[in-house]
C-alpha cells in the first residue's frame, strides 16, 4: 500500500498508512523515507530516519545522498563513518556527494580506499573528475573499460578544454554507441569547433549508429551558432524522416535555429505546429522576435504565454526586457521588470539590469539609468562591467561626456584590458574638442592593450562570407561599399539623423 501510494504521487496517504502500521520492518522504513526524499520532504525524511529502530545499508545510503544533494557534506560523511557495514552503493553515494559539492580530490581519495568497485564507481569517478588524465590512466588499467566509461572520459576532456584529447579518445574507441557520437559532437559545439561537429555528424549518418533526438538537438545548435540556414533545413528534413519532429526538445532547437538564422516565418511555423510547448519553446520564439527588432510581437507572444499554464522564468523576462529595449518601449520595460520581481518573485540578474540600463540609455534617460544603478546597489548587487558598458554606450550616443567618463572608468577598473572602452572614451573626448584623447591612447599603449579587429559574416546562396574590420580584400568590396552608401542615403531620407551618428553605429570597411 505504501509503495502504491508513493508511485501514484500520494505521499501524504503513504505516510498515514505507515504511521498506522502496528509492526514495521526495515523495508517499510526505507519505503517511506525514500518516498519523502522523492517528493522533496527532506526535513521529514530526516526525522523518520532518526526514528528508525532498524537500519540496513540502503537506509544509510538514502540519507547520505540526501545530505550530499543538499550540500550538507559534513553530515553525509558523519553518517557514512557511523555505518556499521558499508556496501559499494554507500561508497558510491559518498563519492557522488563529494563530487557534486566540488571536493573532487577527497572523492578520489575515497575512491582509492574502496574495498571493491563496481561499474557505477568508475562511471561516477570519471564523469566527475577534473583530473581527467589520471582518471584516464585508472581506466586503462581496469577491467571496467566499456563504452560508457570511455564516453564519460571524453566528456571530462571536453569539460577542461582538451578538445584534441577528447577527439583522439573518440577515434581510438573500438566500438561507439550513439551516446559517444553525441558527446563528441556536443563537445565540439561547446568548444567553438562546430564545423568539425557537423563533419562528425555527416560521418555518423554514413557509418555510425542512427542519430537520436540528442544528436539532432546538438546539430541544430551548431547550425544556430554558425547561422547556416541551408544545413539547418537539411537537418530539419532528416528529423522529419526519422520521426523526431514531435519531440519538444527537438522542436525547440528548430525554432531557435530558424530564429537565429533570421527566418522568423519558419520559426513561427514550427512553433505553431508543436503539439505541446514548455518554457523553452516560448523563450525561443520570444527571443527570436526580440532579437530581430519585432518588440511588439515579442510582447504579444509573452502575453499569450501568460495565458497558458507555463510560467515564465528569468530567461523569459530577459527576452522580454530585450524586446522592450530594441523597440524603445521604456514604460513597458519598467512594467515588466516590476512584474518579474513582484508578480513572479524572480530575482533580477546582471543581464536584467543591463537590459534596463540599455533601455533607458538608448533614449537619453541617463539620469534614470543612474538612479537605477543606485537602486541596484541598494539591493546589494555589484554593478558589473556589462552594466557600466551599457551606460557608456548610451553616453556615447547622447554625448554625455561627464557620466560617460564615470562609466568608462568603472569598466576599466573591472576590465583593464577592454580595448573598446579606451577607444570609445578617446572618441568622446575628440568629439568634444578635449585633449584627453591622446592621454587615453597613451594609457592604452602603456598597458599593452591592442584593439582586436571586428569580425562579421553572412551567408548568401549557401556560401559564407567573412569580413574583418578594415579588410578590403573581398573582390566585391567596392560594390558593397557603394551599396552601403545607398542604404545610408535611404535611411537619412526616411529617418533624418546626423550622418555622424549613423556612422558610429555602422562601420564601413
Amino acid at each position: 500500500m505504501i509503495s502504491g501510494y508513493i508511485r501514484n504521487d500520494m505521499i501524504g496517504e503513504a505516510v498515514q498508512v505507515f504511521d498506522g502500521m502496528p509492526l514495521k520492518d526495515v523495508v517499510s522504513w526505507n519505503l517511506v523515507v525514500g518516498g519523502l526524499v522523492k517528493y522533496g520532504e527532506f526535513g521529514l525524511a530526516e526525522e523518520y530516519f532518526k526514528k528508525m529502530s532498524i537500519r540496513d545499508c540502503a537506509s544509510w545510503t538514502i540519507m547520505i545522498s540526501v545530505f550530499g544533494n543538499a550540500g550538507r557534506i559534513v553530515q553525509a560523511r558523519e553518517l557514512f563513518d557511523d555505518m556499521p557495514v558499508r556496501d559499494v552503493q554507500a561508497w558510491n553515494a559518498m563519492i557522488v556527494g563529494y563530487i557534486e559539492n566540488g571536493y573532487v580530490e577527497i572523492a578520489e581519495g575515497l575512491f582509492q580506499k574502496m574495498p571493491e568497485r563496481d561499474f557505477e564507481s568508475w562511471t561516477q569517478m570519471v564523469a566527475g573528475n577534473e583530473l581527467t588524465r589520471e582518471a584516464h590512466a585508472f581506466l586503462e588499467k581496469n577491467p571496467y573499460r566499456d563504452v560508457i566509461s570511455w564516453t564519460n572520459l571524453i566528456v571530462g576532456y571536453f569539460r577542461i578544454g582538451e578538445v584534441d584529447s577528447a577527439v583522439n579518445l573518440f577515434e581510438s574507441m573500438p566500438t561507439r554507441d550513439t551516446t559517444a557520437w553525441n558527446a563528441t559532437i556536443f563537445g565540439l559545439s561547446e568548444n567553438d569547433r562546430g564545423e568539425e561537429g557537423l563533419k562528425l555528424f555527416m560521418r555518423m549518418k554514413e557509418s555510425g549508429p542512427s542519430p537520436d533526438k540528442a544528436t539532432f538537438t546538438s546539430v541544430l545548435a551548431i547550425c544556430s551558432d554558425l547561422s547556416t540556414l541551408h544545413l539547418g533545413r537539411q537537418t530539419h528534413a532528416h528529423i522529419v524522416k526519422a520521426g523526431f519532429g514531435d519531440i519538444v526538445s527537438v522542436s525547440n532547437a528548430m525554432v531557435t535555429m530558424y530564429a537565429r538564422c533570421g527566418n522568423m516565418d519558419s520559426a513561427l511555423l514550427e512553433f505553431s505546429f508543436m503539439p505541446s510547448r514548455d518554457v523553452i519553446s516560448w523563450n525561443s520564439i520570444i527571443c527570436g522576435y526580440a532579437h530581430h527588432g519585432n518588440g511588439e510581437i515579442a510582447l504579444e507572444m509573452f502575453e499569450r504565454m501568460r495565458s497558458t499554464d507555463v510560467d515564465p522564468n528569468p530567461i523569459t523576462f530577459l527576452n522580454v526586457l530585450s524586446a522592450c529595449s530594441h523597440a524603445g518601449l521604456v514604460d513597458q520595460g519598467k512594467y515588466y521588470f516590476d512584474m518579474m520581481r513582484y508578480t513572479y518573485f524572480l530575482q533580477p540578474t546582471t543581464e536584467h539590469y543591463t537590459c534596463i540600463v540599455d533601455l533607458f540609455g538608448r533614449f537619453g534617460l541617463i539620469d534614470e539609468a543612474m538612479s537605477f544603478l543606485d537602486k541596484m546597489k541598494a539591493d546589494g548587487s555589484e554593478i558589473p562591467a556589462s552594466v557600466w558598458g551599457a551606460l557608456l554606450g548610451a553616453c556615447r550616443i547622447h554625448k554625455n561626456i561627464e557620466v560617460g567618463e564615470i562609466a568608462g572608468e568603472r569598466v576599466l577598473d573591472i576590465e583593464p584590458g577592454n580595448s573598446g572602452v579606451y577607444l570609445i572614451l578617446a572618441e568622446m573626448y575628440l568629439s568634444n574638442g578635449r585633449r584627453d584623447a591622446g592621454r587615453i591612447k597613451a594609457r592604452m599603449k602603456a598597458k599593452g592593450v591592442k584593439k582586436q579587429p571586428g569580425c562579421s559574416w553572412i551567408e548568401v546562396n549557401n556560401i559564407g562570407y567573412v569580413f574583418l574590420s578594415g579588410d578590403k580584400s573581398h573582390p566585391k568590396c567596392s560594390w558593397i561599399c557603394n551599396m552601403l552608401e545607398l542604404l545610408y542615403t535611404e535611411i537619412e531620407t526616411q529617418f533624418p539623423k546626423p550622418r555622424a551618428a549613423l556612422l558610429q553605429q555602422v562601420q564601413v570597411p
